[in-house]
């Protein structure tokens, strides 16, 4: 499996991310600045890290979603192409169009950073099938903009469709109907506000995360 890690100014969980895929797959993703304009031959998964691309300035992710290596990753994703965006990476995906609603700031006006427990809203999909014989799973999050927002026939549609895949079970951020993440309406694209390359160590003890990838490294 070829992955790539797209790595904007001020990301953070780039190198984070690129070690989890390392250990599902066995190979160092590409790492892909974001001036850069075209994307490895071969790719089956392009990753948007977390972290405070272009210091968060306008909205987080607006900026970024304009990079000239976003025309690369909306083409892989229009050929099928598996792309997962973590945190700034989900701010990122909904400024760009690839993923419905928006990300605001936190309800209580305040970042957090903390373990949360989630419910595992659907597991047929490239990013969560290894899950499927788990309802909860507990990651990290660290956000200041992560309540998810989007008017009620878009939040019908996404439940009734199946888009919503990760929900949180002790709401952190006020996020609309408990959204944690969600993926396309094709499924090629998620976007999820929690950390699962923070809780994908074996070493450590600390898988919570882990099916994730591991659901992607079965896609592929």
């Amino acid at each position: 499996m070829k992955t790539a890690v797209i790595v904007f100014p001020g990301s953070n969980c780039d190198r984070d991310a690129a070690d989890a895929l390392a250990r599902v797959t066995g190979a160092r993703p590409h790492m892909v600045w974001h001036a850069d304009t075209h994307l490895p031959d071969g790719v089956d998964l392009v990753v948007l890290p977390g972290g405070f691309s272009y210091g968060d300035y306008l909205r987080a992710g607006a900026m970024s979603a304009r990079a000239p290596i976003m025309q690369a990753v909306r083409a892989h994703a229009d050929r099928g192409g598996l792309v997962l965006g973590v945190c700034n990476g989900f701010q990122i995906l909904t400024e760009a169009g690839l993923l419905p609603g928006a990300l605001m700031r936190n309800a209580g006006m305040r970042f957090v950073c903390r373990p949360v427990r989630l419910a595992i809203a659907n597991a047929n999909t490239p990013f969560t099938r290894a899950y499927r014989d788990v309802r909860e799973t507990t990651i990290p999050i660290a956000h200041a903009d992560g309540r998810y927002y989007a008017d009620d026939a878009t939040l019908d549609q996404l439940e009734g469709d199946g888009q919503v895949v990760l929900r949180y079970l002790d709401n952190p951020n006020g996020s609309a109907r408990d959204i944690a993440g969600i993926v396309n309406a094709r499924g090629n694209v998620m976007g999820m506000m929690p950390h699962p390359e923070r809780e994908s160590d074996p070493t450590l003890g600390r898988l919570g995360g882990w099916p994730i990838f591991q659901s992607i490294a079965e896609a592929a």
